[in-house]
């Protein structure tokens, strides 16, 4: 594939719902275009794009995935993204890349949930989009029912630039409203054709509303409009092309992917209604040496700055980085600094990917993106550019992770591997956190659904040869005490020879929340030796740690060695240790003791239709309502204080309730003492936990 100027290049994010025909839509491009030999099918695991083992067995896209084609002499470098919200990341990471968005819609369906979640990704980003409906041939679709959906919820400033020609099973060709002319498919292409005489009035008056809705975007374009009552067909491209740069226009077009009906004319408004990189707005970067701006012009002769949006991690190739040159050019076998990290990078072999084909590149210029491997240093989001020109290109914000797991190895050749394939996925998903609970002796996944961390667990599998089981994580309990008390610790231990004996006397209090844990020496006379204090207070920490009410780490007591015995032979270290958790423990029972609970503070943001369904889900949950505040555009957050064990699978919870609609946050907020009855219930999971383990 030769080089193209930045004036040539189109790079375009093909979003949207999950089950809406991306893929077969990128496959159809790349068959017209000739990138490709063959039609793929999704459902026959051939398509380019979804090439991955999990896409092909799930038959659905779960990784962005490149595909650029050549296309009237413009490259055009379509990223098939995937609609489903667990992989939300990936539309974030690829929108980062692109100046323009092709937003595809269901011709049946219309509208869906993630049809408004890439809206509102492509409006946080800035690129210009267009929207595709497609599936226009299956049973019960309606172009005019789904542009409808599509300007009740995005507004007037969706316009249709075609319309279709027959409908269903007959949908067989488009009326382009610019050129006025009609093109019906005939084996795989669009033949220019009349406009049925039964179109032609709708024709004329979609292209008067295209015609006002362009001159808008020029102020030249509206004089002439308002004095002429008509723009040539130069100048509504000219408007319609400003309009989509500004955002101010969403052209609408028709196709019917699999039958690969529109495609070629699809391709004819990418290249022309998008912009290019060299007409995007100047991108900012930022001097990490003094924290100033610095602006960073799209041409081969500026300073080297491009920004790593993908990586994939291989466990033969070793990972494989995708990236965008914003500025200047990068070089194969070429030595670069990663200002993100602060540190030299050497550059191999560049390649540009087509699904998982790979062809060598000898350099990639500005607005261009392609993909290097085995790099050392540099991971999703670090900037690439010279060490004496050094610049920081924006920081991708990736949402933070919505669920935890536990993840526990089935074996000890797992677990041996279990931490450094996780550290590879994290390089490879920023959505994907891993994390260590040391209390609770659980290792951490986290990401954004359940469906997300099955597929991560099934890399390891698949990738690394690592099995795992997936669990929820164990709740972070605590346990106090409400009332004095005092105990005797005794170990006495005689076996012939040598023996064991300890004994002490402790007494046991309760401290303000949040206090921790203090030991008080008031040993007087010597009772027991210092070598020993140490040794009682050792043997209370340890039993501090195992609890006594469902095995949680007692917090906020004060315990106080007041008397004690010992013998000048059989005393030690062990006996007293021993004395003092045998102390502690029998002081803590008789001292009211409760199990206390992690409370998180919730913030739900939702439709306000849906308010009562999930008002009612968090009472259920024990949750306390703490507020609602409208946000305008018919949404409204709900801020509860919920319980950490009753919001584990939140995330599954909240998208069953609002189809996906709601977001939420979570953070911890403080502890309270467990209902006596969920206490019950704590106490014996966790004494048959405990039995479980033990008959292993």
């Amino acid at each position: 594939m030769k080089p193209y100027p930045p004036d040539r290049i189109r790079n375009v994010a093909v979003v949207g719902h999950g089950g809406t025909g991306k893929t077969s839509l990128v496959e159809a491009a790349l068959f017209t275009a000739k990138a490709v030999d063959r039609l793929g099918k999704v459902d026959d695991g051939t398509s380019t794009t979804d090439f991955d083992p999990e896409e092909q067995r799930r038959k659905h896209t779960i990784n962005a995935a490149l595909a650029p084609l050549e296309w009237n002499g413009v490259k055009v470098n379509l990223i098939d993204v995937p609609g489903y919200p667990d992989f939300v990341g990936e539309v974030v990471g690829a929108l980062r890349a692109v100046e323009g968005a092709v937003l595809v819609v269901d011709g049946v369906s219309g509208v869906q949930v993630q049809t408004e979640v890439a809206w509102a990704q492509a409006d946080k980003a800035g690129v210009s989009r267009m929207v595709v409906v497609n599936r226009l041939d299956r049973e019960n679709a309606s172009f005019d029912r789904t542009l409808q959906s599509l300007r009740t919820r995005f507004g007037n400033k969706v316009a249709p630039i075609q319309i279709p020609i027959g409908a269903e099973g007959a949908f067989g060709g488009v009326v382009d409203l610019v050129e006025m002319k009609a093109y019906a498919a005939k084996n795989g292409e669009m033949t220019p054709s009349e406009i049925p005489s039964t179109l032609v009035a709708g024709a004329q008056a979609a292209r008067e509303k295209l015609m006002e809705a362009a001159a808008e975007s020029e102020d030249a374009l509206v004089e002439k409009y308002l004095e002429a009552g008509e723009l040539s067909q130069e100048e509504l491209r000219r408007g319609l092309h400003a309009g989509v740069k500004a955002g101010t226009l969403v052209p609408v077009v028709c196709a019917a992917g699999g039958k690969l009906v529109g495609i070629s004319l699809l391709l004819n408004q990418i290249v022309t209604l998008l912009p290019a990189p060299a007409e995007r707005h100047e991108v900012t970067a930022t001097d990490p040496r003094t924290q100033k701006p610095v602006p960073v012009a799209q041409q081969a002769g500026s300073p080297l700055a491009a920004l790593v949006f993908k990586t994939v991690a291989d466990p033969f190739v070793g990972k494989l980085s995708y990236f965008r040159v914003y500025g200047g050019v990068l070089r194969s076998d070429s030595q670069v600094f990663n200002a993100t990290k602060g540190k030299g990078e050497r550059i191999g072999q560049i390649f540009f990917v087509r699904g998982k084909q790979q062809v060598a590149a000898p350099e990639v210029g500005p607005g261009d993106l392609a993909a290097v491997a085995k790099l050392a240093e540099t991971s999703t989001g670090d900037t690439l550019c010279a060490k004496e020109t050094p610049v920081l290109l924006p920081v991708i914000a990736f949402p933070p992770p919505a669920i935890s797991l536990a993840v526990e190895p089935k074996s000890k050749a797992d677990e041996d591997k279990l931490g450094v394939s996780l550290q590879r996925l994290t390089e490879e998903d920023p959505t994907f956190h891993v994390n260590r609970a040391t209390e609770m002796k659980q290792t951490i996944i986290s990401g954004m659904g359940e469906s997300h961390l099955e597929i991560m667990a099934d890399r390891l599998r698949r990738k690394f040869s690592v099995a795992v089981t997936l669990m929820p994580p164990r709740v972070p309990y605590r346990e106090t005490i409400r009332a004095r008390s005092n105990a005797q610790g005794r170990y006495v231990k005689q076996t012939g020879g040598r023996g064991q004996y300890g004994v002490c006397f402790i007494e046991i209090e309760p401290l303000p929340r949040g206090s921790g844990f203090e030991f008080v020496d008031k040993i007087r006379g010597g009772a027991i030796p210092n070598q020993f204090i140490a040794s009682v207070e050792k043997g209370v920490r340890k039993a501090l740690d195992e609890g006594v009410l469902a095995g949680a780490r007692v917090v906020d007591v004060r315990v106080t060695l007041v008397d004690g015995k010992y013998h000048d032979v059989d005393s030690s270290d062990i006996a007293f240790q021993i004395a003092g958790s045998m102390a502690f423990r029998e002081a803590v029972t008789s001292a009211s003791p409760v199990l206390l609970e992690p409370i998180m503070t919730l913030s739900v943001r939702l439709p306000e239709g849906q308010m009562g369904d999930i008002i009612g889900d968090l009472n259920a949950k024990r949750g306390r309502i703490q507020g609602m505040d409208p946000q305008g555009d018919g949404v409204t957050v709900v801020v509860a204080q919920v319980p950490q064990a009753e919001v584990l699978r939140y995330a599954s919870d909240l998208r069953s309730i609002t189809g996906g609609r709601g977001t939420f946050e979570l953070t911890f907020s403080h502890y309270e003492d467990v209902p006596p009855h969920v206490t019950e219930r704590i106490i014996a999971e966790t004494k048959h936990q405990k039995a479980e383990a033990a008959s292993r």
